[in-house]
């Protein structure tokens, strides 16, 4: 069975239940996802599938990676993962995994990359509080303090401090299905997810 398949953030929308209330809902393309290699407990040691998503054209594929995907198929994929299954032999290479293998009020999580601020500071990085408002006062966005001069004479591991903030790997769990349109390729989660609209993400099944 897979448990894992990439997809898609389209956008956020919101939709109606059955009793007429409305919830955020984020629209995901999910798959398809073409099966590119198998691999076995006797060759690799473990069982699992790697998989393509998003077609790319063969001119922009390095040869060695295009030699890859020639074994499956003809078609070459901009993003490659791996999905650990039960057995491996139950896949055929160039096998379409596609959106069916989730159902209505099927719990998932998502995991991808969030979306990226740039260089923050400690305000908006850390949700510090900043100085006074007032007339006079010289430090309003600043960090303040950062260590003693005496000792230890240096500033500890840890420190919040102004940087980049963002563009981190982010899981959200426990995200219920709203839709599943087989034919589209699509399903609406209800919620956020992580990342910006048209970023890749992980749709995982909860065990």
């Amino acid at each position: 069975m897979v448990t894992k398949l990439l997809g898609k953030k389209i956008g956020v929308t919101r939709y109606f239940l059955d009793e007429g209330r409305s919830v955020a809902a984020t629209i995901v393309k999910a798959g398809p996802c073409m099966v590119i290699q198998k691999k076995t407990s006797e060759n690799e040691g473990y069982e699992a599938i790697q998989v393509g998503f998003e077609v790319q054209k063969e001119g922009r594929v390095k040869k060695p990676l295009r030699g890859h995907f020639k074994k499956a198929g003809e078609r070459c994929f901009r993003h490659l993962r791996e999905i650990k299954v039960d057995r491996a032999d139950e896949f055929e290479m160039g096998q379409e995994i596609k959106a069916d293998i989730f159902s209505i009020g099927e719990k998932v999580s998502v995991r991808g990359k969030s979306k990226g601020r740039g260089f923050t500071g400690v305000i908006k990085r850390w949700g510090f509080s900043g100085g006074k408002d007032t007339h006079g006062c010289t430090s309003h966005r600043v960090p303040g303090s950062i260590g003693s001069s005496a000792d230890p004479s240096r500033v500890l591991p840890g420190k919040k401090l102004p940087g980049r903030m963002g563009y981190q790997e982010t899981t959200v769990k426990n995200l219920e299905i709203l839709d599943v349109r087989p034919e589209m390729d699509v399903i609406a989660l209800k919620g956020a997810v992580p990342g910006s609209r048209n970023g890749i993400i992980e749709i995982i099944k909860i065990q």
